[in-house]
């Protein structure tokens, strides 16, 4: 990246931070996945209750193997052999969670967070229940507004994961979005947080690289 857009990339993400604390939501910057590391030991106590939501953000960067390596009470639903109804409530056990931990599929400048989920157990933790709600985002899901938050979700996000998943919906062929009625379809709770009562209880850190979809 050449100076000049990272000058420019510099400003967005200032406006982005400073708008997310108008919103009541904490906002940091890092450069890479070892300041990332450190600011997630300063913000999440030891021996605390932490569960996450679905993210390759959070694989790509490391974030899963430091909750499994650290000293917390990691509801881990990603370990191996895991049985869909422990699955289940590892899903109603992060909503007393200490800490929350996920992406967003997009960041509005106006510092909006804006999500597609499935079945909710991602986006439903984020808008209720933890005690602290953290968003490793990267620089690839930052956006101007909401237009263009959904346009880039609908268009590249939602079809990726798709893919990822193994869904037989029309998206995982044509690359967009048809706003399908496939049984298959993800794209099923529509959520835009545009603040908090509680200050800072979400934060979000954005990181400095292009990061998950």
């Amino acid at each position: 990246m050449d100076n000049n857009a990272l000058c420019n990339l510099e400003k967005q993400i200032e406006r982005t931070i400073d708008n997310l604390r108008k919103r009541n939501m904490g906002g940091f910057f890092v450069k890479d996945e070892i300041e990332l590391k450190e600011i997630l030991k300063e913000l999440i106590e030891k021996n605390s209750v932490v569960g996450v939501g679905d993210s390759m953000t959070l694989f790509e960067a490391g974030v899963i193997d430091f909750l499994r390596m650290g000293n917390y009470t990691f509801l881990d639903k990603f370990r191996e052999g895991i049985k869909s109804e422990e699955k289940k409530q590892i899903y109603i056990q992060n909503f007393s969670a200490d800490t929350f931990i996920c992406s967003t599929n997009a960041l509005t400048e106006e510092g909006e967070l804006y999500n597609i989920d499935g079945n909710g157990s991602r986006v439903a933790p984020m808008i209720y229940g933890p005690k602290q709600v953290i968003l490793v985002t990267g620089i690839n899901k930052l956006v101007k507004n909401i237009e263009e938050a959904e346009k880039r979700v609908r268009n590249h996000s939602a079809p990726l994961d798709a893919k990822r998943l193994g869904k037989k919906t029309p998206c995982t062929t044509l690359g967009y979005c048809v706003d399908c009625k496939s049984s298959d379809r993800i794209c099923n709770d529509f959520t835009i947080i545009r603040g908090q009562f509680i200050r800072d209880r979400i934060k979000v850190i954005i990181v400095g690289k292009r990061l998950g979809y």
